[in-house]
């Protein structure tokens, strides 16, 4: 059975994304790849073995969301009931990487809009959910569709990324405000890839300061942060209006947000004289990083995200949680709220090797367990690990208490009942931002 602690969250993943790629022809569904609509009920019986309270989970959007307000919930109400019957906290990731066929891809201006329509029916059927991920990685996704070439629209220009990085924030951010229409305590987990530049040489400073600034436009945007001067060049160089701008200023949820950091080896790059990157593996890490971002937003944190496959030694992935919880520990005793932890997936995943580029079928061994539904030793090992610290960090820690209202949606967990919510006009009616 799962702790009835509500202090530190320690989290895993049904990874729900959905990218296409081969000019569209081909869709990328990770939970087909990875056999979750087939063995849904023993991946939830996995996460309360291994003693996991939360749940980074989401519906696939591209059978949910049909049309302009058509959705089809057979899927989402057999599994989130489920949840909620089992006392398993979903953080709902409602987008990751890819849209339905009738929207296309992150061109689509009507996407925002529409997304958002779905975010607020979704909140009202499942009313018991607190916790959410509108847009998951909304920098990775634009990146990787638009300027990388590799997913969904396909292209490579800095114009088609600024369309892609606008429309999804924005989508992002309408979708918050939907939410919190619903549910005015909704908390908002910004799972968002954690990077870091370094130069290669001196004639290499410029691309990577440049790279360095253009990392946080995705979070900047999202919380109503003015961007750096280059960057606002860029940014109306390359498409966005003055208006668009400044309705990202003036839409401010941050006081609803906590932020995601994501971080995994590849997070780290090298930069060539000219432009080119190739990955450099850990140099910093995630404590550095974190603190970097941290110190740009004033959020409370979340490691939203790490994994690592395990090698022919068996122990590889067991080491690298370790030095990543090494690294939560060092974050949380400098005095950053830092409130959870989450290895990424719960199970394997499938052609996460060539980034989900190819349908090769190749199984990626970066799971808590395997496609078989056997627990890796990485999993034993966050067992042990959960069960070791879940009785310390909230008790011992300079975290803050997330305020989830656990005792009202899940009855029978005995957990503090938050304060009265704010009407939604007054939760969503965020002030302008004065940075």
């Amino acid at each position: 059975m799962v702790s009835s602690q509500t202090g530190f969250i320690f989290a895993t993943g049904i990874e729900n994304s959905i990218p296409t790629i081969e000019g569209g022809r081909v869709r990328m569904d990770e939970m087909e790849k990875c056999g979750h609509y087939r063995h849904w009920r023993r991946d939830f019986d996995l996460v309360e073995e291994i003693g996991i309270r939360f749940l980074r989970y989401g519906p696939p959007l591209h059978t949910t969301l049909l049309g302009a307000r058509r959705y089809d919930w057979s899927f989402a109400d057999e599994v989130f009931p489920e949840l909620h019957k089992r006392n398993l906290v979903a953080i709902v990731d409602l987008c990751h990487f890819g849209l339905p066929d009738f929207l296309g891809d992150f061109q689509n201006p009507d996407f925002p809009a529409l997304f958002a329509d779905y975010a607020r029916a979704f909140a009202e059927r499942y009313p018991w959910i607190q916790l959410y991920t509108p847009v998951n990685e909304m920098s990775i996704c634009a990146l990787f569709s638009a300027l990388y070439g590799w997913w969904n629209e396909q292209l490579r220009d800095d114009r088609d990324f600024v369309t892609a990085l606008k429309h999804i924030v924005k989508a992002n951010l309408l979708a918050m405000r939907a939410i919190l229409q619903v549910r005015p305590d909704a908390l908002f987990i910004q799972s968002e890839s954690s990077e870091y530049f370094h130069a290669q040489n001196p004639k290499a400073i410029g691309p990577a300061e440049t790279m360095n600034a253009r990392r946080f436009l995705s979070l900047d945007l999202n919380y109503g942060r003015r961007v750096d001067s280059t960057m606002y060049e860029y940014l109306l160089d390359n498409g966005m209006t003055r208006d668009e701008y400044h309705f990202f200023l003036n839409n401010n949820l941050k006081h609803h947000c906590m932020m995601g950091n994501d971080y995994y080896q590849t997070n780290e790059h090298h930069v060539a004289a000219d432009g080119t990157t190739k990955a450099s593996g850990e140099i910093f890490g995630y404590a550095v990083i974190t603190h970097q971002y941290y110190n740009r937003y004033r959020l409370p944190v979340m490691h939203t995200e790490t994994n690592l496959c395990q090698g022919p030694c068996g122990d590889e992935a067991v080491r690298w949680l370790r030095k990543e919880w090494a690294n939560v520990l060092r974050v949380r005793n400098n005095g950053v709220p830092i409130v959870g932890f989450t290895w990424y997936s719960l199970t394997d995943q499938v052609d996460w090797d060539r980034g989900l580029r190819e349908n090769n079928g190749r199984v990626n061994a970066l799971g808590l367990a395997d496609l078989d539904r056997n627990l890796r030793p990485v999993g034993q090992a966050y067992r042990e690990l959960i069960r070791d610290w879940t009785e310390v960090l909230p008790t011992q820690s300079v975290c803050l208490q997330v305020p989830i209202a656990l005792s009202q949606d899940y009855p029978g967990i005995d957990a503090p009942v938050p304060p009265p919510a704010q009407e939604s006009t007054a939760a969503t009616g965020a002030p302008r931002n004065t940075e």
